[in-house]
């Protein structure tokens, strides 16, 4: 092949054809030698290793991405007549991505032989000889043998064959044969446009639920989430289905972008194909998936830095975030003028008023100076969907006068009363708040509006906590509200959305939440830098002074219920006390428990589990009985343990369980006991204990599949056993179980009663009766062996856990009125880590009472209630040495656990 057949070859592609690549101008006379394929394999790698110096050496991507094609169009076609040129009526065709002329490293090589008829012995052979011959050096090719015909039949019922297809390029071979398959192919034929483009769409939505329906999730897909190479993509094939288009440029011929939009769909394409490029090369395989450890690398290699409060994977991954709302943005508005030229018969438009009418069941402004006239349209434009639930949304045409226009949102604007009553008209709509609170952001009002949430727009926070950017949390958490509001949710939150349909002023909450991380990256404190930007702004909006005040309090406090009932002992009536106190009043603990179930469930699907569900409603009932005593009156301890007993012995009475029973059971606990456990548990150990044989020694193990706190409770009821708590945790760690909660009571006659609340690893309830029965024949083994033997949590850690390095942190106070000890520990969350901490308590002496168990993403946030073997709390220097142990043994286990770090050399 001369330079001239290059050249060809090039022309061949789409778009604008690389930088000429010396390596490529030497391949022909490199290929005239006859090399074996271990010489093959060597030059693709030689080629493969120069695209890596050039990619990192900072060329543009769109080159490199096109020259990798050219390489494996030069390797094909000479492939091809090595082992096909004796079949001169067959054609070699590239498909898919790489009939488009785009390779990346790692990307799938999708090849067909069209063939006039079923190949003969002869022609098998030389397919098999072909596909072998790429195999062996080094090139994984998807390829089909198909007729016209066969073509055309695999189409039929699958868009995807058909959108593959659709980009079929010739290599080799028999132009006309390939020509032939076009024709078949014509929309005329199969698939006309309005079918092709109805699928495509369907398939698109489909593909975005798997992910969420959100492009912000903490590790995302460049090639397949919203917002990705994908979506552009599906403009593109629809694109080439009705206008036969063969690049984004063809829509702008066409008229259907503007010169600006086709500029901000290229852009966004290279620096996503710089993602991906970057993807491959890193691993060395075809990984699409931006994980963890891949951000950090990239960041690295793009040149980002860590600024004063954003690390650099940070601000990196805000660049990616926003690229894909941007895509999100224009695939939503030319699949709509798609919809309108494709789909839609033109129908009369129905005016609603003198700024906007509705056409073809979408909304759509006057003409295009409407927004300009009148600026207060930007946001009539929601309120108006909002209203008119009919219209299915907005004419493309309207979308991109809005983003025109968006720099009319001026401090004017801001300012104007007839946009602040337009705001709070769409904040307090009896529908599509969360829809329309959306749309704003995507189409970029909402942060125009409220400069400072435009601040957040796309920021991530590199974590496990927080599975999403702070905006899309944002409105995650008002959607989680929104459906409390809602009648037909009340199944899945009976509780919040009592509480929720009971507050006076639902906008309230909408506004906190919307406000309650507004401040994130700032430096500082961002509840309280928070609170202030919500009050100012709720007061512009023309609040009143309280319900600016109540949004500013719930922004600010917006953390405390969550962290109370998690770390601290909500038995304790003067924790109730306590933070009665600082709520105040029943309407401010009502707003407050709304907004954090809302919150906690919208910061990550795993951390919103039963369990707190349980917790979480437990605490608010316990609170809100407080408030309704008055503050000036203390919860009486006797009176609650009363309050327990009662409850107990009405449902152990039901179930035939004798009087004298029930109270020789109780002898054996303290008024501690019943504080720390519900009438149901309460309930449930004395039916256990009363029927257990007086004087046994045995040890009891016992299950509640469906225990109150909406766990499965795990009874352990023997004598004190070396290491029992660790023992206990390594068992059930081993088997991959969320301990959420562990409370160790001595009972006066020597026996420990111990109890674990659990859950399945991905906070789901256990309800298999095979893994119910496995985790009690692993609390009995752990019983049963020996005190001496070793034992340990072998399951190692998540692949992302292992990412981060959380210095272990430890404090010990003292609880001087229930005369204990109080340890709070901040680690790295892993696999018997519970184990470890109970090993140095064993060996330093120390009784455990209770253990408070939280997971906030990567961090273990646990507190533990401590005496010494007195019953009396940790003396300073006892105090002092526990700290320093533990140190050492949990950052040494996490040090051998996590290995190193990845650098910024490639592999």
């Amino acid at each position: 092949m001369g330079a001239s057949d290059t050249e060809l070859l090039e022309a061949t592609l789409p778009g604008t054809a690389p930088a000429p690549w010396p390596f490529l101008m030497r391949l022909p006379a490199l290929l005239a030698a006859d090399v074996t394929p271990l010489a093959w394999r060597d030059l693709l790698r030689q080629a493969h290793d120069e695209l890596k110096e050039r990619f990192l050496a900072e060329e543009p991507v769109e080159q490199l991405v096109h020259a990798r094609a050219i390489l494996i169009d030069s390797v094909l076609r000479e492939a091809w007549r090595l082992h096909c040129a004796a079949h001169a009526d067959w054609a070699l065709a590239a498909v898919g991505g790489y009939g488009r002329g785009e390779l990346h490293p790692c990307s799938d090589i999708d090849i067909l032989l069209l063939v006039p008829g079923a190949p003969d012995l002869a022609g098998g052979a030389a397919v098999e000889q072909l596909v072998t011959f790429l195999w062996d050096i080094g090139l994984e090719v998807g390829h089909s043998v198909r007729t016209v015909a066969e073509c055309r039949e695999a189409c039929v019922g699958d868009v995807s064959v058909m959108t593959t297809l659709l980009e079929a390029r010739l290599l080799a071979g028999h132009a006309p044969l390939l020509a032939a398959m076009r024709v078949a192919l014509a929309p005329d034929r199969i698939w006309p446009v309005k079918q092709f483009f109805e699928a495509k769409v369907r398939e698109q939505s489909e593909r975005h639920l798997k992910a969420n329906d959100t492009a912000y999730n903490l590790e995302p897909n460049v090639k397949t989430g919203p917002g990705g190479l994908r979506d552009i993509q599906t403009i593109a094939w629809v694109a080439k289905r009705q206008f036969d288009a063969d690049t984004l440029d063809g829509l702008a011929t066409h008229g259907f972008v503007t010169p600006a939009e086709l500029r901000r769909l290229k852009q966004a394409q290279a620096f996503l194909w710089k993602v991906r490029f970057g993807l491959h090369t890193l691993t060395g395989r075809h990984e699409d998936r931006l994980l963890f450890d891949h951000q950090i690398r990239l960041a690295q290699i793009f040149g980002y830095e860590d600024a004063s409060y954003t690390l650099a994977v940070e601000q990196f991954m805000q660049r990616y975030y926003r690229t894909v709302m941007d895509v999100s943005l224009l695939n939503e508005l030319l699949l709509q003028l798609f919809r309108e030229a494709i789909l839609t018969e033109s129908e009369p438009p129905r005016p609603l008023n003198a700024r906007f009418q509705v056409r073809n069941g979408s909304l759509e402004a006057i003409n295009e100076e409407v927004f300009v006239r009148a600026p207060s349209a930007l946001l009539e434009l929601f309120a108006l969907l909002q209203q008119n639930e009919s219209i299915r949304g907005v004419r493309a045409s309207t979308m991109r006068a809005v983003t025109k226009n968006l720099w009319l949102i001026d401090e004017e604007f801001r300012q104007n009363p007839r946009h602040h009553r337009l705001f709070l008209e769409i904040v307090r709509s009896p529908v599509g708040v969360t829809h329309e609170l959306r749309r704003m952001n995507t189409y970029g009002v909402l942060g125009r509006y409220i400069p400072a949430f435009g601040r957040v727009v796309g920021r991530m926070q590199y974590d496990l906590f927080h599975a999403y950017t702070v905006d899309a949390h944002t409105l995650f958490v008002v959607s989680n509200l929104r459906r409390f509001a809602i009648a037909r949710y009340d199944h899945e939150l009976p509780e919040a959305s009592r509480v929720m349909q009971s507050l006076p002023r639902s906008e309230v909450a909408y506004l906190a939440a919307l406000f309650h991380d507004i401040a994130k990256g700032r430096g500082g404190d961002h509840s309280e830098l928070g609170a202030v930007d919500a009050e100012a702004f709720c007061l512009e909006q023309g609040l009143s002074p309280y319900d600016a005040r109540l949004v500013a309090w719930l922004v600010r406090n917006h953390l405390m219920l969550s962290i109370t009932s998690q770390k601290q002992d909500i038995g304790d009536p003067q924790v109730i006390s306590a933070f009665a106190r600082k709520v105040g009043d029943e309407t401010h603990l009502d707003y407050l428990y709304v907004l954090t179930c809302a919150d906690v469930r919208g910061t990550n699907p795993k951390l919103w589990n039963s369990w707190k569900a349980s917790l979480f409603s437990d605490f608010y009932q316990r609170v809100k009985r407080a408030l309704r005593r008055g503050l000036e009156s203390p919860i009486d301890p006797e009176h609650l343990v009363r309050e327990t007993q009662d409850a107990a012995r009405s449902l152990l009475i039901q179930r035939g369980v004798a009087e004298e029973d029930i109270a020789a059971v109780w002898l054996r606990f303290s008024a501690g006991y019943f504080l720390q456990h519900s009438p149901e548990e309460v309930a449930w150990h004395t039916r256990l204990l009363a029927e257990r044989t007086a004087g046994s020694d045995e040890p009891l193990v016992a299950l509640d599949a469906r225990s109150v706190r909406g766990t499965t409770a795990a009874l352990i009821f023997t004598r004190p056993r070396r290491h029992g708590f660790a023992r206990t945790t390594a068992a059930l760690d081993q088997l991959g179980l969320n301990i959420v909660d562990a409370r160790i009571t001595p009972s006066g006659d020597g026996f420990s009663l111990d109890l674990y609340h659990l859950l399945e690893d991905d906070g789901a309830p256990i309800e298999d009766q095979d893994r119910l029965l496995e985790i009690e024949q692993a609390l009995w083994r752990s019983l049963q062996g020996d005190a001496d033997a070793p034992f340990a949590v072998s399951r190692r850690a998540p692949r992302q856990a292992r990412m981060f390095n959380t210095p272990t942190q430890i404090g010990v106070s003292v609880d001087e009125r229930n005369r204990r000890s109080v340890l709070e520990l901040t680690a790295g969350d892993r696999p018997g880590l519970l184990c470890e901490v109970g090993q140095v308590l064993m060996q330093e002496r120390i009784e455990l009472h209770a253990a408070k168990i939280m997971t906030v993403g990567e961090r273990a946030e646990d507190v533990f209630y401590l005496t010494d073997f007195d019953n009396q709390p940790l003396s300073e220097p006892a105090a002092a040495r526990l700290k320093e142990r533990l140190v050492q043994a949990l950052d040494a286990r996490q040090a051998a656990l996590r290995g190193p770090l990845p650098g910024k050399r490639l592999a």
